[in-house]
């Protein structure tokens, strides 16, 4: 008899849901804020088809998964719907997984293509278009508040290269700033700026010594940031049977900053200590000093990067700050916390801009991708306040949605799904920006399990 070898992310509330359902009316425990009128929308990993190979959180098939609620005057209504890919349509006709995932080699005899476009990570709003990102290739238009998928997004053709799962749009321009990353073969990098209206205004190679797995990056009002982290793919490894993804502990970080509308004849670049970041939480102008604050992580052994696992602190974020002197060239940078947490968010009215508050959500005791609470950090006092979500009740990123009018930064509300594993249910919570240590100001119960998922984005007012 051969033993089945299980696999954690598709077991519990990692596992993924077949049916796609609209519910309105839902009800609500406690009471949902007049001003709260818009769609929070939710993306993450949902295979269609049991997998073929080895399974990666990061290889399912993306669904707007039980993540659109939409309130309006007390009201909540739900629905969640698979991104319909190319690959998820090819799937679909076959009646089974055609692409294995990130930890096996590519396929290179798949008369498809090599791998499959899941669009799964993460959203952003811009120029009134959602987009459903993926980091390893194109965006797809999503409608709203249908989630039906319209399709692949090129900027009418003009997009020449991937397209990260977390652009960046100034709240006070409306430019949105974005970057695409190559691993076998340069320029492993690619750089740009699309107008408030939607038009791809430019996009210039920034070089790199290797391909490299860059996940995130940073705006300010000036500036953008880029983080060449030692996360390497190198083709040499694997031709000698190793990972061709590793972590090189011995190589030092580099983050390049350049002007908004630069180029590689423009970027300076600054060294620290080798660590790894999955994602930035703000960045900003502090004379002659920019300012990035995000989750800083000693080492990784993501992709099978085995080599950081000899470091007890590898995979293991806690939030950091450096200050990188334009003028010196001088970093100075220092830990913020030593509680392990992820995810974080601002109010992203301030994005760019020096923030007062930031949120992450707060990493559980355990082997899994679970956190048990939200971090509210006020970088003003130098303190934080906790919000619990409970006895084995887990949830994700929290969203910050501001109040229409609010003069305060944290004048709004913070929005995540949670499982409860006791009760086996989820639910959308709503949480005061304000006193995150307080009880939910609403609860709504959600009609299926909400599978643990990325990243998600607030619509305020559709």
């Amino acid at each position: 008899m051969t033993a089945v070898i299980s696999n954690p992310y598709l077991e519990g509330n990692f596992a993924p849901i077949r049916s796609e359902i609209t519910a309105d009316n839902l009800e609500v425990i406690g009471e949902l804020p007049a001003e709260l009128n818009g769609t929070f929308v939710r993306n993450g990993p949902n295979p269609q088809f049991p997998p073929k190979g080895q399974y990666h959180w990061f290889d399912g098939d993306g669904m707007l998964h039980g993540c659109l609620v939409q309130i309006s005057n007390g009201k909540a209504t739900y629905r969640n719907r698979y991104i319909q890919t190319r690959g998820w349509k090819i799937e679909r006709d076959a009646g089974h997984a055609i692409w294995t995932g990130l930890l096996e080699p590519p396929q290179r005899d798949n008369p498809h293509g090599p791998y499959k476009n899941v669009a799964n990570t993460a959203l952003v709003w811009h120029d009134r278009r959602l987009l459903a990102l993926w980091e390893g290739g194109e965006p797809h238009s999503i409608e709203v508040p249908s989630l039906a998928t319209v399709g692949s997004y090129t900027y009418e053709g003009n997009l020449k290269s991937p397209f990260t799962a977390h652009p960046k749009v100034d709240p006070v321009t409306g430019h949105m700033m974005f970057f695409g990353y190559s691993l076998a073969q340069p320029p492993y990098l690619k750089y740009s700026v699309v107008s408030p209206a939607g038009k791809l205004l430019q996009t210039v190679p920034i070089d790199l010594p290797v391909g490299v797995m860059m996940h995130d990056f940073a705006i300010t009002e000036n500036y953008t940031i880029f983080m060449d982290l030692p996360l390497t793919f190198r083709l040499e490894r694997m031709q000698r049977g190793e990972p061709a993804f590793m972590f090189e502990k011995d190589t030092p970080s580099r983050f390049g900053i350049l002007p908004r509308f630069g180029d590689n004849s423009s970027i300076k670049w600054f060294e620290a200590p080798a660590c790894y970041v999955f994602h930035t939480l703000n960045a900003y102008e502090d004379g002659d000093e920019i300012v990035l604050i995000a989750c800083r992580m000693q080492g990784t052994s993501v992709l099978a990067a085995t080599e950081a696992v000899e470091d007890s602190k590898s995979d293991i974020p806690y939030l950091h700050r450096w200050r990188f002197n334009l003028q010196t060239g001088t970093v100075v940078e220092e830990s913020l916390d030593d509680i392990p947490g992820e995810f974080p968010r601002v109010n992203e009215q301030y994005l760019g801009r020096a923030t007062r508050y930031g949120y992450i959500g707060r990493a559980a005791k355990s082997p899994m991708p679970l956190f048990d609470g939200l971090i509210k950090y006020d970088f003003v006092k130098g303190n934080s306040q906790t919000h619990e979500f409970g006895r084995r009740r887990y949830g994700g990123e929290a969203v910050f949605a501001p109040r229409k009018g609010a003069t305060d930064e944290d004048d709004g509300w913070l929005i995540t799904f949670i499982y409860d594993e006791e009760k086996e249910v989820s639910e959308l919570v709503v949480v005061s920006g304000k006193d995150i240590a307080t009880e939910p100001v609403a609860r709504i119960k959600i009609p299926q399990r909400v599978p643990y998922g990325f990243h998600g984005t607030w619509i305020d007012g559709i």
